[in-house]
């Protein structure tokens, strides 16, 4: 990859790619996207190997186009009986509005070895990861299957050790983007210096809250810091965080990035997988109407206010650790979803949730192609009048 770019590596027309969203997207998202010329993505972070290994012969069936698969790098934890109690018990009043008792599942997670072995098997054009970082063998063994390695970074230093194990590319994720924060090394400088407030490490090992806070950096500030950290290694920037339309992409490369991910963008698309209900609060949902939040996974995450949110707030820095509160707010979800509530859903969206455009994904890459193409050709415009 050092002697090509990121779209001549993976033979993409446009340099969009459709951000994985877990529990959101579907086959018919990633291969439309694919088939549009962007690079459509899977997020299989809660998919069994078994269920990974369908996803992906699905996009194959539906086009012979590059796509993604990402996994969420994680230990699977054991968390002590009395936190899970707590967290039982301070869920059962939302659980009770809709006649239920929450209950402990019988797995928190799925086996990231497990998963990390499927992915090699299904050889897809590219495996992304978030939440943590692989060593430098898991990389080599993608590369051998013929993988573009692509790691989530929000911060210099997490971009910089991804491409210390060898990826080939670092989504650089600023705060504005929808979804779970990908943060996974802590910052230390706050804690050291003593500035960082009083608050409590989650239960599983990885950053603090504060490493959390810290690491919200906007995304017009990131990717220039990222671009210049990894260009002269040969490590390709993509942006992502805000980005919703042709001017974003346009903005994005002028800041030195190859290519976007965009995820809120394409969550109202209509071969996406979410509900009605959701639908109902991102075609409604202003671009102050977003929070990053613990309370629906136990890792911050970016989504829209709604009831859940608001009661359990003040219990922000008590919830456990992702994906412990994750796996115990499951199936309250799913009743909230099957109830047609927004209520009790996690409406992860990012802060460009009001530029959302209901359309079929082909038809939004082709009007995402059009405005780059002006935004581009009206920059040259102004950079020749200018001259």
């Amino acid at each position: 990859m050092p002697h090509r770019s990121l779209r001549t590596a993976l033979s993409l027309r446009l340099p969009i790619i459709q951000g994985p969203m877990t529990g959101s997207d579907t086959p018919a998202l990633a291969a439309s996207v694919s088939a549009a010329g962007g690079l459509g993505t899977l997020g299989c972070g809660m998919r069994s190997p078994a269920a990974m290994a369908e996803a992906a012969a699905e996009v194959r069936r539906r086009t012979d186009r590059p796509f993604g698969l990402n996994l969420f790098v994680q230990d699977t934890p054991a968390p002590d009986a009395a936190t899970v109690e707590k967290a039982v018990a301070r869920l059962a009043p939302l659980y009770a509005e809709f006649g239920l008792t929450p209950a402990v599942p019988a797995r928190w997670c799925e086996d990231f070895a497990a998963q990390f072995d499927a992915l090699v098997e299904a050889r897809p054009a590219v495996a992304s990861f978030t939440f943590g970082i692989l060593n430098a063998a898991q990389v080599e063994r993608l590369h051998s299957a013929g993988c573009t390695v692509i790691g989530t970074a929000t911060t210099v230093a997490e971009a910089v050790a991804w491409a210390d194990v060898g990826a080939d590319a670092v989504v650089a994720s600023g705060m504005e983007a929808g979804g779970h924060r990908g943060t996974f090394l802590p910052t230390g400088r706050l804690q050291a210096e003593g500035l960082a407030p009083a608050e409590k490490a989650p239960a599983a090992k990885g950053p603090s809250q504060a490493d959390f806070a810290a690491s919200m950096v906007g995304t017009m500030a990131l990717i220039p810091q990222c671009v210049d950290a990894l260009r002269p290694r040969g490590v390709a920037v993509i942006a992502a965080g805000g980005i919703m339309d042709g001017r974003g992409i346009a903005a994005a490369q002028a800041l030195g990035a190859e290519a976007v991910q965009m995820g809120t963008a394409f969550l109202a698309c209509d071969e996406s997988g979410i509900g009605p209900a959701y639908r109902d609060a991102l075609a409604h949902a202003t671009g102050t109407d977003t929070r990053t939040t613990r309370v629906f996974s136990g890792r911050p995450a970016r989504g829209i206010v709604n009831t859940m949110l608001q009661r359990l707030h003040a219990h922000e820095a008590d919830v456990p650790a992702y994906p412990v509160q994750n796996a115990l707010t499951g199936a309250l979800r799913r009743a909230s979803a099957e109830a047609g509530r927004a209520d009790y859903l996690s409406l992860w969206a990012g802060q460009g949730v009001a530029a959302v455009r209901p359309m079929p994904a082909a038809a939004l890459v082709a009007v995402l192609e059009a405005e780059w193409r002006a935004a581009l050709a009206a920059v040259g415009a102004q950079g020749a009048g200018q001259r």
